[in-house]
């Protein structure tokens, strides 16, 4: 079902449709180059889809379909399209003999059919998938600020680099980024669902990261759900707070909302793996491909995560809905509802 349209009053684009395209080039071949300084990655391809049953694809809450087709010549083998590339990313760090403190990213292209259409959401998922290899030392929460604040420092001067093409587009990221457990969020906020939280706290702070999405809170609730198998979210960490996990969640200036443009984490080790496998009641799934790796010891320690692309080039050229920055399927209805109020969709 889809969410009701936001429109900010009075609404037109400040960029027509070729500046709009010309601005989206930009805002990617700028952030990707930034990202890869900052974290040394470097640039490889990846899988449109897997094979289904080696526990290389996301699960994200568990509950989504995948899409997937038989492959003629493999005896009707199943495929799956890609959620996320999360487990394949750290598969390929140890097949690539990717050395520590370097890492890879990739093009991350996929379908998800159960999402609800609003501003924000499609069908059509496109980001920046990163993984870098770490120590054991560095499975700590100050690593995770440390690496947040690296991809924050490139969010940044993506945007100058906006400015100073488009002068109409001012610059509104503060000047750092605020990071606060979901546990202290909850102690701010104990009468406000996980959203309303994330909500004020980004309305408040302008650009904030949220650590430990996934484990269980004070309240017995999940401030959001996460697969058992890639982020580690069940780690004790500092104050008695779990988990190395989290969002970069910024305030939307133009939608007067949050807007959550990246999830990343600490990966699972071998004792993370099998405490939140049996968390989540599925031991089963020690017995595929990926799971073998890592208990096995094959796969190098790592953090990593996922940052939209559709989603920033929507916030630095001041877009009032997804469809303006990525070319998807919109039900009639919504067409036509953003055509009268000058939402243009691509």
């Amino acid at each position: 079902m889809s969410k009701p349209l936001i429109v900010p009053a009075n609404y037109h684009s400040l960029l027509d449709l070729d500046q709009t395209e010309k601005a989206i080039k930009l805002v990617k071949d700028t952030f990707q180059q930034q990202l890869s300084a900052e974290l040394q990655l470097r640039r490889v391809t990846a899988p449109l889809f897997v094979l289904k049953g080696t526990g290389i694809n996301d699960d994200l809450n568990g509950s989504e379909r995948k899409v997937s087709f038989p492959i003629k010549d493999m005896n009707d083998a199943t495929a799956e399209v890609v959620n996320s590339l999360a487990k394949w990313k750290r598969m390929a760090l140890a097949d690539y003999d990717i050395p520590y403190s370097n890492g890879i990213y990739t093009d991350m292209n996929a379908i998800r059919p159960d999402e609800d259409f609003s501003n924000i959401h499609s069908i059509y998922v496109d980001q920046w998938d990163w993984e870098r290899v770490i120590t054991e030392s560095e499975r700590t929460v100050d690593f995770l600020k440390y690496i947040v604040r690296k991809i924050y420092e490139a969010l940044k001067r993506t945007e100058y680099m906006v400015y100073e093409n488009y002068s109409s587009i001012q610059p509104v990221l503060p000047h750092d980024i605020t990071i606060l457990h979901s546990e202290e969020l909850l102690l701010m906020y104990p009468h406000l669902p996980p959203r309303e939280r994330e909500f004020e706290a980004a309305k408040k702070y302008g650009a904030v990261f949220i650590i430990g999405i996934g484990g269980m809170l004070a309240n017995g609730e999940q401030h959001d759900g996460r697969a058992p198998d890639y982020d580690d979210w069940s780690t004790p960490t500092i104050n008695g707070y779990k988990g190395l996990n989290g969002d970069i969640i910024l305030w939307n200036p133009l939608l007067e909302t949050s807007f959550e443009v990246s999830s990343m984490g600490i990966r699972v080790d071998r004792e993370a793996l099998l405490r939140q496998l049996e968390i989540c009641g599925v031991q089963e799934r020690a017995e595929m491909l990926f799971h073998k790796r890592l208990l096995s010891g094959n796969l190098p320690l790592s953090i990593g995560g996922g940052i939209g692309q559709s989603r920033i080039c929507m916030f630095y050229l001041r877009k009032a809905h997804i469809g303006e920055v990525q070319s998807s399927i919109w039900p009639l209805e919504l067409i036509e509802q953003c055509r009268k109020n000058n939402i243009f969709l691509l």
